[in-house]
């Protein structure tokens, strides 16, 4: 079995494809080089799609975070958000390196404290959580950020009742982003700290946190600020806890290099997509690394003078952050097998590549978008070098089931029995849309780990030890 990589030059009818050759970290590039015999054989016997998940790419994505907040001189801890992939094995990954899990839901909690995770690594975040969310993260002393007044008084019931303290942030709208659904109004706010004066008993307030669409690093390093003040406003206000400020997440991870994200912004229109698709916004693809975008905000200038970093650490803050796609970075890729290919090059001068699962695997379509890194195509009988422009469809009845919209430039016609692999896809692509349509299997995610000294790769299906 062959992996295509290069494209041939050579004239095509039509539009011709965009590149956006996908980034690969060395540990992916070592499956799919040596061990494609392995990856194919999953494949077949696990159904198509299949996820597969590398654990130990997260790690060194931990790793990477954690340096790159000390060298900026703050003091951070990391809490994973869970629902960017629902996989079992990065909560164990968390739980082994002494990270936290960011948490929306009862059993998103459940499966991080099943990981391993101790409670008190555990963040709870997400809009008017339910009583029974508050309970459990009640009994096992979880972070619980606030939403509302109205969610600050039941959490006190509750802590009341289990005759515990709540540990709290006060989630607050920024000053950038006023109408967000998120969060505390200024008056809100200042009303909530006064009630967690009141509630002192039950309710612990430890910082603030708030959230924000979008990656610009000067517009979280502001909010991060705005968070600062916040902390020590509710000190004077006799809340002397309050030094946790919460970044959320929003790091940004590069796919392609950025050289190629530029070229295919300024080129890229409706003719480059199946039934001339007309997507009016994109993940910034080429964006900087998470690394360098911490970097950036923590050295952001803060008050007209000092970096938002030593703002902090004078004034006794500590940071938490929030990454979900910054962790999950080339830490998995998703393998679909071609079912048909319908070859429509004379008459649209593009193929139909249709493969065995659907949209539904790869998310992007959730956010009425493309998700735009080349696939590669693996063959099972190479044929001639020549470029085949294609988009990719799901196996479904639905008339937008498209995999990839955008035609595709593979660098030799795709076959029935072929496969393509989609990478980088551990980040919000897997599972955020998953779904059992047509009665369909929900794919399988396979754990995979390089063997030291030369080794064979060691597998197993998620969620099995």
């Amino acid at each position: 079995m062959l992996i295509s990589r290069q494209v041939p030059e050579r004239p095509v009818a039509g539009v011709r494809p965009l590149a956006l050759t996908a980034l690969r970290h060395p540990t992916v590039s070592t499956l799919l080089a040596d061990h494609r015999v392995l990856l194919a054989d999953l494949l077949d016997g696990l159904g198509s799609p299949l996820h597969i998940v590398l654990p130990e790419i997260f790690e060194e994505n931990v790793a990477a975070l954690r340096r790159a907040f000390a060298e900026a001189g703050a003091t951070a801890d990391i809490l994973f958000a869970k629902k960017a992939n629902k996989a079992d094995c990065y909560a164990a990954s968390a739980a082994a390196l002494g990270v936290g899990i960011d948490v929306a839901s009862t059993p998103e909690l459940v499966k991080a404290l099943a990981g391993g995770v101790p409670g008190h690594r555990i963040g709870i975040s997400g809009p008017e959580k339910d009583d029974a969310l508050h309970a459990l993260a009640v009994q096992h002393g979880c972070l619980v950020a606030v939403d509302s007044i109205s969610e600050l008084r039941r959490l006190a019931a509750t802590a009341r009742a289990a005759r515990r303290q709540a540990a709290v942030l006060l989630r607050s709208r920024t000053a950038g982003q006023p109408g967000s659904r998120f969060g505390l109004s200024a008056a809100e706010r200042e009303a909530a700290v006064g009630l967690c004066g009141e509630l002192a008993d039950h309710i612990d307030l430890l910082g603030f946190s708030f959230h924000l669409n979008g990656y610009s690093t000067a517009e979280r390093a502001t909010a991060a600020n705005e968070m600062i003040e916040h902390c020590l406003g509710a000190r004077r206000r006799g809340s002397l806890s309050a030094q946790l400020v919460d970044i959320g997440g929003g790091l940004p991870v590069r796919y392609v290099e950025p050289r190629l994200w530029n070229e295919f912004l300024e080129q890229n229109g409706p003719a480059h997509y199946h039934a001339a698709r007309d997507f009016k916004d994109f993940y910034p693809y080429g964006g900087q690394p998470a690394a360098q975008a911490v970097r950036a905000i923590m050295a952001h200038p803060v008050d007209g003078g000092e970096s938002l970093a030593v703002k902090a650490r004078r004034n006794g803050v500590r940071f938490l952050v929030e990454p979900g796609r910054a962790l999950l970075d080339q830490a998995g890729f998703t393998l679909y097998r071609v079912q048909q290919v319908d070859d429509r090059r004379d008459a649209d001068g593009y193929a139909i590549v249709t493969v065995a699962g659907s949209s539904f695997s790869l998310s992007e379509q959730w956010f009425n978008s493309d998700y735009l890194p080349d696939p590669l195509l693996m063959s099972a009988q190479p044929t001639a070098d020549e470029l085949f422009p294609a988009c990719v469809a799901g196996s479904t009845c639905l008339e937008s089931d498209l995999v990839t919209w955008r035609k595709v430039g593979f660098p030799r016609p795709v076959r029935r029995g072929d496969h393509l692999v989609y990478l980088n896809t551990a980040g919000y692509q897997m599972d955020s849309n998953e779904s059992p349509f047509h009665d369909a299997a929900l794919p399988s995610k396979a754990v995979l780990r390089l063997g030291d000294g030369g080794a064979p790769p060691r597998w197993r299906l998620d969620g099995i030890r």
